[in-house]
């Protein structure tokens, strides 16, 4: 039966040749070691995983690495935990309509009553329209998520809007 390492907070320049040649050289043996890249950049993520042959080396291994300076780090090592599945708990919940599978849909965006839009003037993400709420107000901030994106003032679309911007 082989056992599995994680072996983590490695530098991004380790690849598995160094850590082979690591084992080797404590004298430690295992089937196989595979460090984990980005597939897009193929910069390594900063963790492998060292197939052992057996629990016994397994140990060894763990004991040899875990909290081992490298650098400016201390190494992590560890079992390594059975993948978690991607169907879990975090994807959002699919409604069954028929013979196939689809999201739930969208919400409908409300229309504006008709004393809001004689009111004066309303913020409304979807037309663009320019807010009533002064910038940097807690209203303004929780739109966009946070203090650091306030909302800036937008150019005057028509002519018209240039004339009463000039105006005023």
């Amino acid at each position: 039966m082989s056992s599995t390492v994680f072996l983590g907070n490695l530098p991004p320049w380790v690849t598995a040749d160094d850590i082979k040649a690591w084992l080797v050289a404590e004298n430690l043996v295992s089937d196989a070691v595979k460090v984990i890249r980005n597939p897009e950049t193929q910069e390594s993520k900063g963790f492998a995983f060292i197939e052992a042959p057996n629990e016994e080396e397994m140990h060894l291994i763990i004991k040899r690495f875990d909290r081992a300076p490298l650098e400016d780090r201390l190494l992590r090592a560890n079992p390594a935990q059975p993948p978690k599945s991607r169907t879990g708990a975090s994807a959002p919940p699919m409604r069954r309509e028929g013979p196939h599978f689809s999201a739930p849909p969208p919400r409908a965006a409300s229309a504006p009553t008709a004393a809001a839009a004689t009111s004066g003037p309303t913020s409304s993400v979807a037309t663009g329209v320019a807010s009533a709420a002064p910038s940097g107000s807690p209203l303004e901030r929780s739109r966009r998520g946070g203090k650091k994106h306030v909302r800036k003032a937008q150019s005057p679309q028509t002519l018209f809007a240039e004339e009463l911007a000039k105006a005023l």
